[in-house]
């Protein structure tokens, strides 16, 4: 029998996501699964830490660090699985070493969940894209603003930079990693026995957010999660068209294609129901909404969104139940525009 083709350190931070680490852990053992034994056989891996010194995860299940952080050459890839934004001091100063080292002798670094968070923090994800969550993009763009996080997609590889979103999207990648040294069918049976549908290329969108508009199509929604991730400073469709890598004119077909809508049409829509979602559940002034949700001012707010809906915000906000009462339901297509 063949020895380890793949052989993966993982960096935990303290009150690591114990899911992303157990998906992309799973994956490591399933992919030369015999018999269900669950051994270490084509990928071996190991918890990088002081040992006996247990890492206590989110949901506070500790691990045991395998080895401890020497040579970060004998890996294949250091994978950092992150934890809790605003953790107290996530990682060990050692564990931080461990990764400059590994970047230095070119050992390439994946960030998993937040994971990418500390990569940056150490210096690591200079002039490389990450993948972040969606429901942290905000807080990566406002702790690194030279930084522009990807969060339309499930992972992205940049050169010796990988990087997901974290939950599936671990078992995904590391599935990525199992076709790139083992084999596409090791990669699907491993997927297949965890019951998580074919593996899905990096560029599959990130499920979960909170859009207004829903289709099936990956190009839209990856659009769509583009546009509510810039509501403050909306892109044109041009720009945006090339941020997705594809023509105007095909993005345009598309959007009419799945949602019967332009993407102006569409764009409007998405800012306009986040403007509701504002007037329902927080005291933000008319003024700060329209440039929350990229009016130009509130005046522009107030006129789009009276013909969509047929009166003024603040009047359609003092008709809302607030503390608790049920969220507006999903707002009628409004009017094209930009």
């Amino acid at each position: 029998m063949s020895g380890p083709r793949l052989n993966i350190a993982f960096v935990l931070a303290r009150r690591f996501t114990l899911s992303a680490y157990a998906n992309f852990v799973d994956v490591l053992r399933l992919a030369a699964d015999e018999g269900d034994r669950s051994r270490p056989i084509l990928c071996r891996w190991a918890v990088i830490g002081n040992r006996g010194a247990p890492i206590a995860a989110s949901c506070g299940t500790r691990i045991e660090a395998d080895a401890p952080p020497e040579d970060p050459a004998q890996y294949d890839y250091v994978v950092v699985i992150g934890g809790l934004i605003g953790a107290p001091q996530p990682l060990d100063p050692a564990l931080t070493a461990f990764l400059q080292r590994a970047a230095a002798a070119e050992v390439p670094l994946v960030g998993v969940c937040t994971g990418v968070f500390l990569l940056a923090r150490a210096g690591l994800m200079a002039g490389r894209q990450c993948c972040v969550s969606w429901f942290h993009h905000d807080d990566f763009r406002a702790e690194f603003p030279a930084e522009t996080p990807v969060s339309d997609r499930i992972f992205v590889v940049d050169r010796d930079r990988l990087s997901c979103s974290g939950g599936v999207s671990a078992a995904h990648l590391a599935a990525f990693l199992v076709d790139r040294h083992i084999g596409r069918a090791a990669a699907r049976k491993a997927l297949a026995i965890m019951m998580i549908d074919g593996p899905q290329a990096a560029d599959a969108p990130q499920p979960g957010q909170p859009l207004d508009l829903t289709t099936s199509d990956p190009l839209v929604r990856r659009a769509l999660a583009a546009m509510q991730q810039r509501l403050d400073s909306p892109p044109t469709i041009g720009t945006l068209a090339q941020m997705l890598g594809v023509g105007r004119r095909r993005l345009e077909r598309r959007f009419a294609a799945t949602l019967a809508l332009t993407p102006a049409e569409a764009l409007m829509r998405l800012r306009l129901g986040h403007a509701r979602m504002l007037l329902q559940r927080s005291d933000h002034s008319i003024a700060r909404i329209a440039d929350d949700t990229g009016f130009c001012d509130a005046s522009h707010l107030i006129r789009a969104f009276r013909e969509s809906y047929g009166e003024t915000p603040d009047r359609w906000r003092r008709s809302q139940p607030r503390e608790g009462g049920p969220a507006a339901g999903p707002p009628p297509a409004p009017a094209a525009g930009m």
